[in-house]
């Protein structure tokens, strides 16, 4: 073999093996795109995250937030990417079980467009009126809703918000006037201006307002009181018997990704999720931190939209 030949072989081996180096995932910052506003509960899981991410692997993490159309702006963005790990969507139930339910047509397919990662954590809400609301319970609020039907509003920057306040509208008995917003915090500004009255929201938005006096809490979605508010009873024991309403977490890339590159994507998040780094974010909002294998989340994600979809049926919520 002519010598030039044997240089040329080399030189090329050599550039290969300088291309796979460079390729080995992740060699550059990882973009985590938010369906909802800085601040809210996804916004701050998904810094924590990044944090513990950027700390323990030296990689860095890019929380872009896109608020808006009930997360299908986030949602289309992470779709249509390149499927190459790089941008990873932390998101909610609302656009991988709700969203589905509640519009006639989506701009994303919440199972064919994306590859499952891990989940992230689940949790409950908190129902928090206005100060200026003559009520301290939830009956109270019943009461005054029957006394005034359609004159008291509740917002929701979420599916889980959202519904939670359409359910409770269903089992309660009672007429509200719902007011939608892109995200939670947003719904949590005009309640405290006293625009709309009433919310139930994750504890990440609501329970701080609840703290400094600024809101009043009336009552948790969850089958038990939290540990956070061990003080306000569930809205089940306070009069609406079988009232329950939570929400999760979870990441996705979009579909095609690399199964090599799932795998190492689920393993950054699942120790992140475990992390001291992502700790206190699971603490102070009462999350509980809750991570699967990727086909494990498809299977999570399939029973949940099921769970929604009869949800939204029982709170005769029609398409939009």
């Amino acid at each position: 073999m002519p010598g030039f030949l044997k240089v040329s072989i080399a030189a090329t081996a050599l550039l290969m093996l300088a291309g796979a180096a460079r390729a080995e995932f992740p060699d550059k910052p990882v973009r985590f795109v938010v369906p909802f506003a800085a601040g809210s509960a996804t916004d701050q899981l998904a810094r924590a995250l990044g944090q513990a991410i950027t700390t323990d692997a030296k990689v860095t993490v890019v929380v872009d937030n896109k608020p808006g159309g009930s997360g299908f702006i986030a949602a289309s963005d992470v779709a249509k990417a390149s499927p190459d790990g790089y941008t990873v969507l932390i998101t909610t139930n609302t656009t991988h079980a709700a969203n589905e339910h509640l519009y006639k047509k989506l701009p994303y397919d919440p199972v064919k467009d994306f590859a499952p990662i891990t989940a992230l954590g689940k949790g409950g809400q908190i129902m928090v009126v206005n100060p200026q609301l003559p009520v301290n319970t939830v009956a109270e609020f019943i009461a005054l809703a029957k006394k005034e039907p359609g004159k008291l509003s509740f917002g929701s920057g979420s599916s889980s918000s959202r519904i939670a306040g359409e359910l409770f509208q269903q089992m309660a008995q009672v007429q509200l006037l719902h007011v939608p917003y892109k995200s939670n915090p947003l719904a949590v500004t005009d309640l405290l201006g006293n625009q709309i009255q009433m919310m139930i929201t994750d504890n990440a938005t609501g329970l701080p307002q609840v703290k400094s006096g600024k809101l009043k809490a009336l009552g948790v979605s969850s089958k038990t009181r939290s540990p956070l508010a061990p003080n306000v009873p569930t809205i089940d024991e306070a009069g609406v018997k079988g009232y329950e309403m939570s929400y999760w977490f979870a990441a996705y890339a979009p579909a095609g990704t690399p199964q090599p590159v799932i795998a190492k994507l689920n393993a950054m998040l699942v120790k992140a999720a475990k992390s001291e780094t992502a700790s206190n974010f699971y603490q102070s909002t009462g999350t509980e931190v809750f991570t699967t294998t990727p086909p494990e989340l498809a299977k999570f994600q399939q029973a949940e939209s099921t769970k929604w979809g009869r949800i939204i049926k029982a709170a005769n919520i029609q398409p939009e």
